[in-house]
């Protein structure tokens, strides 16, 4: 419950840092502004105005404000204190549940393992035409065994396997993210010719809209696939215990479903946009398809949206809906096919016993699915949280649902688990360090690169003339000249506007048509770049050192099981203590009785040499009596 609430009070200071720092006067809505823009695509896209898109600037200055940074910081400490939080939680529970002094015990070797041994076994006997499986060799009562195993080499194939289809399976995702862009270009091309001037002014939020949902329903589907895959290839691996193989299996289908839920972000965060080119010669795709670009409040809106609609829907239909509805769905399946086969039907009219009942729930798959989901639901809360500041309230109100979910589930549709003693969480811990770790990275680079957080500082601080923020707009525009359109990818409308247009600008830090070098990337851009990469350095590193401190300030033991276990130990010492000093008194005790004893014993000893002697000595001297 803890987490919740951190996971609430961390969405509250967000929502209070975007009240603060919206402000209402953006220079983009400002209805003296007559800036003329360039057309987003070749042909059917006509020269628009900046203020039309002063609905996207304002929504997308909502996340994108100098707050972002602060929460950020906020996010990434949040989640080492709750890392800090769940190793004192673990070791509260070992002390709770007597696991303090557990050690993991050797698993036997997995049944696979073995087949796989005795084929290897097999196949060589029958080669070297002489038993190699076991050699008995005999030392006095000594007897050793020979036993064979699996080695690299033996693995080898699968290794090989198992790393093609890792790179397939990736090279799949991409392929689908690479689609999913065609579907955007070439819809918004068509939507652009509509006759519908509803349809034409929501062209933006109709492809982004539907293009994340195109996301989603291959992300789930994905999930399905790649879990299925990455237990076929674990299986080919033949790991040699059922910890292996579980290790294992948990990190390819970690790598997996993490490429597959997180390429689409990755590519908006980091490439849409950047890939794009300039008025006159733009990038494309086929020699027909114009690479997209971003909006003029940037991409981080769009990113928003496609965060938004993959977590909750994830966490919707794939965590929610799906734990319920497959479960029942199976149950009646199973229901239905016993009451078709075994039954007789006098049987069916009794009652059934509890564990008869029973038999028709779901088996226990194992806590990897549930952990899975937790994984990447932190994920989504610390990765972009830049760009989606309501992450951490949805992943507050989808557990609070998922909490009675589960409880139903493993009460009344799933077979009663067999247990298992464990001193923690196993490899999911590694993965949730790694995760933290990687999100203050990538929180980094989303506010250097993919908001506009560092021009805006660049330009008040170094170009702007009185030290506001009156002129950025302009001062991030450059201007083209109409007339060096390529033949054919001008606009087919160039009086869309009602007055021919000369001069259109764009988005980016280029040098003007009428300068000595026309086009060219001017200096402001790598001033910025300059500053973007100092920005990722120092944020990275600030706040790494920012969690190293949280990790030594906050012990892994709370304070309380710490001196319990202290006194336990204070305890146990006193009572070897105690028990060997009883074990010296009574050895104490038994010492004078035990040298009584050997007195006697001695002196009976001497007195029985001495009458020995005495006998021995008189017949010699009669015997010399007798002589005289």
């Amino acid at each position: 419950m803890k987490i919740l609430i951190y996971l609430f009070l961390s969405n509250c200071t967000n929502v209070l840092f975007m009240c603060v720092c919206v402000h209402s006067s953006m220079e983009i809505c400002h209805p003296k502004t007559n800036i003329t823009m360039c057309p987003l695509c070749d042909g059917v896209c006509g020269y628009w105005k900046l203020s039309t898109a002063c609905g996207t600037a304002r929504a997308s200055h909502l996340f994108d404000n100098p707050a972002t940074v602060f929460f950020s910081v906020f996010m990434a400490l949040w989640a080492a204190m709750f890392m800090e939080h769940w190793k004192r939680r673990q070791m509260r529970l070992n002390y709770e549940w007597d696991l303090t002094g557990f050690e993991d015990e050797e698993d036997h070797p997995r049944a696979e393992y073995e087949f796989r041994v005795m084929q290897k076994s097999l196949k060589r006997e029958t080669q070297s035409k002489h038993k190699v499986q076991h050699t008995s060799l005999y030392s006095g009562n000594i007897l050793v065994l020979k036993v064979e195993k699996l080695t690299f080499r033996d693995r080898f194939p699968a290794y090989m396997t198992n790393i093609v289809m890792m790179l397939l399976m990736v090279g799949v995702t991409f392929a689908i993210v690479f689609g999913v862009i065609l579907y955007r270009i070439s819809t918004k091309a068509a939507l652009h010719m509509s006759s519908n001037p509803t349809t034409r002014n929501h062209v933006q939020l109709t492809v982004k809209t539907t293009a994340a949902i195109i996301n989603l329903v291959v992300i789930l589907i994905l999930d399905e696939v790649y879990g299925a895959v990455a237990r076929w290839l674990t299986v080919l691996e033949a790991p040699k215990t059922d910890k292996s193989f579980e290790e294992r299996l948990i990190f390819k289908t970690f790598i997996l479903k993490f490429f597959n839920a997180f390429t689409p972000i990755i590519y908006i965060a980091f490439f849409r946009g950047r890939l794009v080119g300039r008025p006159g010669r733009y990038l494309y795709v086929f020699e027909s398809y114009r690479m997209e670009e971003c909006a003029h409040g940037g991409c981080l809106m769009e990113l928003c949206i496609q965060l938004s609609i993959t977590m909750l829907g994830k966490q919707l239909i794939q965590n929610n809906l799906f734990e319920i509805g497959i479960p029942k769905l199976k149950k009646l399946i199973r229901y239905i096919r016993s009451k078709q086969g075994a039954f007789q039907e006098e049987e069916r009219q009794k009652k059934l016993q509890r564990y008869e009942a029973d038999h028709f729930l779901e088996p226990f798959a194992g806590l990897t699915p549930e952990y899975m989901e937790m994984i990447i639901q932190f994920g989504f809360v610390t990765l972009f949280v830049a760009s989606f500041p309501l992450a951490p309230l949805f992943a507050l109100l989808n557990n609070i649902i998922e909490i009675r979910l589960d409880a139903k589930k493993f009460v009344s549709e799933l077979r009663r688990p067999i247990a298992a003693r464990a001193k923690d969480i196993g490899i999911w811990y590694n993965i949730l360090r790694g995760v933290a770790k990687v999100a203050i990275i990538i929180n980094a680079f989303v506010i250097s690169f993919t908001s506009d957080f560092i021009p805006r500082m660049v330009y008040q601080y170094m170009y702007s003339p009185d030290g506001s923020m009156h002129g950025f707009v302009n001062h991030t525009l450059s201007y083209f000249n109409t007339s060096h359109f390529e033949v054919g990818r001008g606009t087919m409308d160039p009086l869309h506007l009602g007055f021919p247009v000369e001069v259109c600008r764009y988005k980016d830090y280029r040098e003007p048509p009428w300068s000595s070098t026309p086009y060219e990337v001017s200096k402001e851009f790598w001033a910025v770049l300059a500053v973007r990469l100092a920005f990722v350095i120092i944020f990275q590193n600030v706040v790494m050192l920012m969690n190293d401190v949280v990790d030594w300030l906050i012990p892994d033991i709370p304070k309380d099981i710490s001196l319990q276990i202290h006194k336990e130990k204070i305890l146990l010492v006193e009572l070897f203590m105690k028990e060997e000093q009883g074990k010296i008194s009574v050895a104490e005790r038994r010492a004078p009785s035990t040298m009584k004893e050997n007195c006697n014993r001695r002196s009976n000893s001497s007195t029985h040499h001495t009458n020995s002697d005495n006998l021995d000595s008189t017949p010699h001297h009669t015997n010399s009596t007798s002589k005289f």
